[in-house]
């Protein structure tokens, strides 16, 4: 086994992309999903080529007609995808409604409705340099794309980013996470019985199957996943200098400032945390919050998850993805630090809501991404305290703010680096399609979501054209200071 292949089977990170096991309801079984040989996976990958140099997949006509059969086709099979998906992790129909399949079909809709109009070169101005002239931007398609999909979301982080190279005219192959097999499976079967493995194909299996796919020449990777299994990637597509887009994790703040609308803000705060039970790369890890609220916004962190009575059966709960992380997790609990919860049943991979309060930086649960049900409560005295904690870590994918007060706002955004965030509120910026998502440094590069998605996966060709009427001398050799000043007021 390679050392590439060895790192991607054990990463040790939250958001493991593969593996070599697969997870059932109270134990994890051998992967026996069907496999590819290197072979066959290069055949794969040539054939996507040559279908692509054809030009098949530019016309506007082609890329609606594949994406009305992929909207028709999910809603054809949506059961089936609810079926899948809660023997995975015990998801509910809801629950995979409101951050699976609906923000899924909203990016199909919006692309179905929009391709016309994203494929129209753009036009920008021209400088008096280069009149008379007229300059414009080209949307073109990259090519052969690779998508590989994380576990936490299966559908949502495999087949939107499916959307985007398929809107913007490339031929795709999908590696879904083996972590959740039967969501796996039905994403392969669906896909694969429907479409052209030459246009669009999901290639299963684990870690031979993915190094496989990473030693072949592509113009896309798009990848979902930590951000150790991320610098692996990026290493694998170097040689060919190939287009990637990296959407990793890292530690999420969220901060209560002392003018705090406490209520409010731990009810949004305490969904945002342990929507999927916390296996979420924008869910707040830790929160910091002054001390003259700190009990106050405690208390209320408890309200709300007793309100909500979170359990797997009651469908507002999910399992935690196998046994290997449900061990990680419930490690990183110190119970003399267990403000409320911290139960744990290994058997049916559950550990309940819980908050850990006194907790300082040098705290284990402070020195990775959780990705799990537990949340970590920090007190501060000072916003440059707060701040201070933040930046000494990564840059997040995600930085909150609770705070009623303007100049505090305005310093949170100028001085917090983070991918995406909101101010009140967490989590749902990712809900509008109209803001691009994705990171920045070690919580990842590149972004997407609505447009943004087709731009990712487009090169923005710019062009100048000029008129052949008219030549100006002044770039031609001869040059002389009075050549330069003109130059210089024309450009």
């Amino acid at each position: 086994m390679t050392a590439q292949a060895t790192a991607i089977a054990n990463p040790n990170a939250k958001r493991p992309v593969s593996g070599n096991t697969l997870s059932s309801r109270k134990n994890e079984a051998m992967n026996t999903q069907p496999s590819m040989t290197e072979q066959q996976i290069e055949q794969l990958v040539a054939g996507q080529r040559h279908y692509h140099r054809t030009n098949v997949t530019l016309p506007v006509a082609f890329r609606l007609a594949q994406l009305n059969k992929f909207r028709d086709l999910l809603r054809e099979h949506e059961e089936e995808l609810y079926i899948a998906i809660d023997k995975d992790f015990g998801k509910s129909k809801h629950h995979t409604q409101l951050t699976e399949t609906f923000p899924l079909f909203e990016e199909l809709e919006m692309a179905i409705k929009n391709v016309g109009k994203w494929v129209k070169p753009r036009k920008v101005a021209t400088n008096l340099l280069n009149q008379p002239g007229k300059s414009y931007i080209v949307p073109e398609p990259l090519g052969v794309t690779l998508v590989i999909g994380a576990w936490n979301f299966p559908y949502n982080l495999s087949l939107i980013p499916v959307v985007g190279s398929m809107v913007a005219g490339n031929t795709t192959i999908l590696k879904p996470s083996e972590l959740p097999a039967e969501t796996s499976r039905v994403m392969a079967r669906l896909i694969n019985e429907n479409f052209d493995a030459n246009y669009l194909h999901v290639v299963e299996g684990g870690i031979p199957e993915t190094t496989a796919l990473l030693n072949q020449r592509w113009d896309k990777i798009f990848f979902t996943g930590s951000p150790q299994v991320g610098k692996i990637v990026n290493v694998a597509a170097a040689p060919n200098l190939t287009n990637v887009t990296l959407e990793l994790g890292g530690k999420n703040p969220a901060i209560f400032a002392e003018d705090a609308a406490v209520d409010v803000g731990v009810k949004r705060l305490v969904w945002a945390k342990f929507v999927n039970s916390g296996q979420l790369c924008l869910a707040p890890d830790y929160v910091l919050v002054h001390k003259s609220i700190k009990d106050r916004v405690l208390e209320r962190m408890v309200h709300e998850i007793k309100k909500h009575d979170y359990s797997v059966e009651n469908g507002n709960f999910v399992r935690l993805i196998n046994e290997r992380n449900f061990d990680r997790i419930a490690a990183l609990i110190d119970p003399d630090k267990v403000y409320y919860g911290g139960d744990l049943d290994r058997e049916e991979r559950v550990i309940q809501p819980t908050i850990m309060h006194n907790v300082t930086v040098d705290d284990a649960v402070m020195q990775d991404e959780v990705f799990g049900p537990i949340i970590s409560v920090v007190e501060y005295d000072t916003l440059d305290e707060a701040f201070a904690i933040v930046r000494d870590l990564e840059k997040p994918l995600a930085g909150y703010l609770f705070s009623t007060n303007e100049a505090t706002k305005q310093r949170f955004l100028r001085e917090i680096p983070f991918g995406s965030g909101a101010i009140n509120d967490a989590v749902m910026q990712n809900t509008n399609s109209n803001l691009p998502f994705g990171g920045v440094g070690n919580s990842g590069m590149g972004r997407y979501h609505g447009e943004y998605s087709f731009e990712c996966f487009s090169h923005m060709k710019p062009v100048l054209e000029k008129a052949n009427w008219v030549e100006l001398d002044l770039k031609y050799y001869g040059h002389s200071d009075r050549q330069m000043k003109w130059i210089r007021r024309l450009g």
